[in-house]
């Protein structure tokens, strides 16, 4: 060996991976384990296996359309929009109005595909109207303002939100009425109608939406605003309008989500977005934030995980109503990602997330 050379240092694995890597390898055997004694013990049959998985992926494309909603503004403004959950509450409990009028007019089953349409229109515009108003009312003052401030105000929008319409119309739940056109199964029974609607309605809303933003003017001015602000306002692109442009698509998706959400659990509350919400927003890590395709794959991945994991993971460890325990799966699967993978399955658009 040369005088004056060094023989490289071996470093230790820092106690925090050490740790980590067991906690995960624990958790990997445990849930292993319980799907090892479910299968092979026969306790569920196929027709169920069949219709956790179907019923997963309808959860799903409603948590994917909701998560997109976040990722929007994510990948423009680098902000968490913790009032999303209550824009999508917004539009879908708002709506419950128009459907009761439809309903005593006799539309809602006379007129199912023009009522269904009107119930479209009237979530996703009501939903933009409070999507754009806390763009220019709460967000758009701080826009320049350190991140932890923004995530403070978008907590108090949402909590805003929550108080409102809590006093306008009391804790309980409300049933929406009934759509005779939308009960009964489809393809053998495999499908419920409103899964069926769901699924369907979810993947022309993401086609949409990702054809709108690769080919349209629009589209490329959101793209270019979220690479670098400045650069974009200097090749001439109105900040102001297309970050506008953004919370009202953002908007839009979260009324029809709430519409698909409505055909599948029939009732609104004041808390309704809350839930569904932060779920959404874990699709949307899961996925990588600010990613709209890994959004939409984060949201069908928990919601399937969601109400398969349950049964799958806990039937066989003798776990008393695994379905209670749904969102301890969904929030389980934040921490692991936040920690074992902070850019998400397709990476992050925040280059400090990796």
């Amino acid at each position: 060996m040369r005088a004056g050379t060094r023989r490289p240092e071996r470093r230790s694995p820092p106690v925090r991976a050490i740790v980590l890597g067991v906690v995960g390898a624990g958790l990997v055997l445990a849930l292993g384990a319980g799907a090892v004694t479910t299968l092979s013990e026969g306790r569920i049959g196929a027709e169920a296996w069949r219709s956790l998985i179907v019923g997963g992926v309808a959860r799903g494309s409603v948590y994917a359309i909701i998560a997109v909603g976040y990722t929007l503004v994510y990948g423009v403004l680098f902000m968490i929009n913790f009032a999303h959950g209550e824009v999508f509450m917004a539009g879908a409990f708002s709506t419950l109005f128009v459907a009761e009028g439809l309903d005593r007019a006799g539309l809602l089953n006379g007129q199912p595909l023009l009522s269904i349409a009107i119930l479209f229109a009237s979530s996703m515009t009501i939903s933009m109207g409070v999507a754009l108003l806390l763009e220019r009312v709460a967000y758009r003052p701080i826009r320049e303002a350190p991140r932890l401030v923004a995530l403070i105000t978008s907590v108090g929008a949402s909590l805003f939100l929550q108080g409102t319409f809590f006093r306008l119309f009391g804790a309980s739940s409300i049933a929406y009425p009934d759509i005779e056109v939308l009960e009964g199964r489809v393809l053998g029974g495999v499908l419920a109608r409103t899964q069926l609607i769901v699924i369907v309605a979810a993947a022309v809303l993401m086609v949409g939406l990702h054809l709108f933003i690769h080919r349209t003017r629009t589209g490329r001015a959101m793209r270019a605003v979220g690479e670098d602000r400045e650069i974009a306002a200097l090749m001439g692109i109105d900040v102001d309008r297309v970050i506008a442009t953004t919370f009202a698509i953002g908007g839009l998706l979260a009324g029809a989500a709430g519409i698909l959400f409505v055909f599948l659990f029939n009732q609104v509350r004041f808390f309704m977005g809350t839930i569904p919400g932060i779920k959404a927003f874990t699709a949307a890590v899961l996925g990588g934030i600010g990613n709209v395709t890994g959004a939409a794959i984060g949201g069908l991945i928990l919601g399937v995980v969601e109400n398969v994991g349950p049964i799958l993971f806990l039937s066989g460890t003798e776990v008393p109503a695994p379905n209670q325990l749904q969102p301890v799966i969904a929030f389980g699967i934040l921490v692991l990602v936040l920690i074992f993978r902070p850019g998400g399955i397709l990476g992050s658009s925040d280059p400090g997330r990796g």
